[in-house]
């Protein structure tokens, strides 16, 4: 989530208008336990259900208070957090777990492996004296996104429905590029879409997952293990190949020119309205235009509306984009932005996603 996401953060609602979010603080830091608390407490649709200094504690919490959201550090004394992923999981199987890391390389590792494993996202846990009112408003706006989902699952106050909204034809020009878009809970869903693909899909695949720059080489691994294909991050001037993947690097937009008859990635540094860098946006619009809309664009969990606009561009020049659907989202923003307009051809679970007849549609070479 981008800076300019971070300072619109709304109003909290009053209280009593929605059903609080229910949140537990799990780290072995008696400072960063008090930091998480004070700012829990001070919001009205909050509630902290309590504090653990470790993952047994929080376990023996769990079973017999429900939490929407899980603050989880993952180096701790017994049990680290990586390894009370799964067990805290299955003790509360509607919380979203938002990771509090170091965004350090050796953090980025075990950090994107919990990612992977279905933690919904990751904050950087501040040095002493660095919570911030930024920090404080960029913790609030993701509690808020992960939690208000889970807290309304838990009281059976929204549900979702099936078939709305109504999805559109795919698109009659075969793809050339298969384009994916993905942010808050998007690691997840790429390990499940990539490890569905069929071994050759017969053309490139793009990602743009919004991670920060330090965690893009770590990212690319564990891609590259997760999809038994070549995984690289995009550089100025690289050729696009059939079944390599090429992630957008932290400091930039990933977009796509033609050159000859190959098509190389041009990074692009400009700031884009929906705030984000990258951006999903500037490499579906620039799909769209260089392949005349031969390109299956994908949009998996993530906050906010990165997507949707380079979306429109993608179904008006005749391709085809997909979404993933809420059910199996850790945030159902980006993908829900982009089914609402009616842009999508399916509203599916990142595997059914990746057996989708868009992606068998081919293009001549």
């Amino acid at each position: 989530m981008s800076h300019a996401d971070a300072l619109k953060i709304p109003r909290s609602p009053p209280r009593g208008a929605l059903s609080p979010v229910r949140v537990l603080v799990v780290d072995d830091s008696a400072v960063v336990r008090s930091a998480f608390s004070g700012i829990v407490k001070r919001e009205p649709d909050l509630e902290l259900v309590a504090v653990a200094s470790s993952a047994e504690q929080a376990l023996t919490i769990l079973g017999k208070s429900p939490a929407d959201v899980i603050l989880l550090d993952l180096e701790m004394p017994g049990m680290g957090g990586l390894e009370a992923l799964p067990l805290l999981s299955a003790a509360a199987p509607r919380a979203r777990i938002m990771v509090v890391s170091s965004l350090t390389e050796i953090g980025a590792e075990a950090t994107l492996a919990a990612l992977s494993a279905g933690a919904a996202d990751t904050l950087a846990k501040p040095k002493t004296g660095g919570f911030s009112e930024e920090y404080r408003l960029r913790l609030l706006l993701r509690l808020r996104a992960l939690g208000r989902t889970a807290a309304g699952r838990r009281l059976g106050e929204r549900q979702p429905v099936a078939g709305v909204p109504a999805v559109r034809a795919a698109g009659r020009k075969g793809a050339k590029v298969l384009a994916i878009g993905a942010s808050t809970g998007g690691i997840h869903a790429l390990s499940k879409l990539l490890g569905a693909l069929p071994p050759r899909v017969g053309m490139p695949i793009l990602v743009t997952q919004h991670l920060p720059q330090n965690f893009m080489e770590a990212f690319c691994r564990q891609l590259e293990q997760a999809s038994a294909r070549k995984t690289s991050v995009a550089t100025e001037g690289a050729l696009l190949r059939p079944d390599e993947i090429l992630v957008a690097p932290g400091d930039a937009h990933m977009t796509v020119v033609g050159k000859g008859q190959d098509l190389v990635v041009r990074l692009d540094r400009r700031p884009v309205a929906n705030g984000c860098m990258p951006s999903v946006d500037p490499m579906f619009a620039s799909l769209a235009e260089v392949l005349d809309g031969r390109v299956t664009g994908i949009v998996l969990s993530g906050m906010g509306r990165d997507g949707s606009a380079g979306a429109l561009g993608i179904v008006e020049a005749g391709g085809t984009v997909l979404a993933q659907d809420e059910p199996t989202c850790a945030v159902w923003g980006m993908p829900g932005s982009v089914a609402k307009a009616g842009l999508a051809a399916a509203i599916l679970p990142p595997d059914q996603i990746a057996v989708h007849p868009a992606l068998r549609l081919r293009g001549p070479r």
